[in-house]
């Protein structure tokens, strides 16, 4: 397979500015591929080094000699632009960090199933429950199921009183 790519003294500083400058590893594999290249290293032996195909090194090389640096960074990805704008995400945030009592509703915790049906109304995007759980997670939120209790809705005095004889009425043979 082919031998090298000759990159003047500029060339290979702005290699080395971008390969250290970005926190893509694709474009810092990219500009190592074509560093490697300046050095003589055949396509086989660069692939083998950075454990990628020979069909990658012979891409990057052609793009680079096509485009020049800008050419190293990856395209966009294809596939469908996500439903989950930024605006839906901080819609998102915001509904998560409030009461559903501060928003109106009869109940104290979200229910994915709820959130969804609240996001909806107010975005007019609909996701189902295992979608929305997904996004969750994605901005760092975690769910649980809620611990229904009686606690601080009863009176507590009268509660540890009757658990009290519960207790001795346990430990009398």
């Amino acid at each position: 397979m082919g031998y090298g790519i000759k990159l003047t003294e500029a060339q290979w500083n702005e290699l080395d500015r971008v390969r250290f400058a970005t926190d893509s590893k694709v474009v810092f594999r990219n500009c190592l591929i074509i560093l490697m290249s300046h050095s003589h290293q055949t396509i086989a032996a660069i692939a083998r080094h950075l454990g990628c195909a020979t069909d990658t090194v012979a891409r990057v090389r052609r793009l680079y000699r096509q485009g020049g640096v800008a050419a190293l960074e990856p395209g966009k990805s294809p596939g469908r632009t996500p439903r989950a704008t930024p605006a839906y995400r901080k819609a998102l945030q915001k509904t998560v960090e409030t009461s559903p009592l501060n928003l109106g509703y009869g109940f104290s915790t979200w229910s994915a199933g709820r959130l969804a049906e609240h996001l909806a109304r107010v975005t007019g995007i609909r996701y189902r429950d295992d979608q929305l759980r997904r996004i969750l997670r994605q901005e760092n939120f975690s769910y649980q199921r809620p611990k229904h209790t009686l606690k601080g809705k009863r009176n507590e005095a009268a509660y540890q009183k009757a658990r009290q004889q519960l207790t001795r009425l346990k430990k009398t043979p």
